[in-house]
């Protein structure tokens, strides 16, 4: 039984956000088929496509060996989502949970239900920079995942996730 590393990346926006990223990384790796390597900070982004006006993002990154064939483990992914009532109504809309597979060992596949790596992390600071911050010397389309986030259009707005949802005080209110 030979098992294979794969980077999954998370993102919440609606509900417990925090919350709910912890318990999807422990239903994730759930199954003796999936073990975990490592889990990224959170970052918190501005939505990328999809409506406007949607509340942040949550996101953050995580690598696991799985002996899970690529389907399988995508159909794992996405029964996580549904225990967190992930809805699909609208094409990046707001979602309690998105788990996308960016890359899984090498393979590369241009099948359009598991596009691999993942078409669009190339583009998306919110998968990049906390990958880069637990393999820094991963590479995606052969360039270091650092490199590419530091280039991708939303990496300005990144903002490391401080533990705290929804906890401050709004700017300027009285005490």
């Amino acid at each position: 039984m030979s098992y294979t590393r794969a980077v999954l990346a998370l993102g919440s926006n609606l509900g417990a956000r925090s919350d709910t990223l912890s318990a999807a990384v422990a239903d994730i790796v759930d199954p003796p088929e999936v073990r975990l390597l490592a889990i990224s900070p959170i970052v918190q982004t501005k939505a990328v496509g999809g409506p406007p006006d949607q509340p942040d993002f949550l996101n953050m990154v995580m690598t696991v060996e799985t002996t899970l064939t690529p389907r399988e483990l995508l159909r794992h992914c996405h029964a996580v989502e549904q225990k967190h009532l992930r809805v699909r109504d609208v094409r990046w809309g707001p979602r309690t949970l998105d788990v996308d597979i960016i890359t899984y060992g090498e393979l590369a596949s241009s099948d359009p239900e598991l596009t691999l790596p993942h078409p669009r992390a190339a583009q998306r600071a919110f998968v990049l920079f906390p990958w880069s911050l637990i393999d820094p010397a991963a590479e995606l389309d052969g360039q270091r995942v650092g490199e590419l986030a530091a280039k991708a259009p939303d990496f300005p707005d990144l903002i490391p996730f401080d533990g705290f949802d929804n906890l401050h005080p709004a700017v300027g209110a009285s005490e």
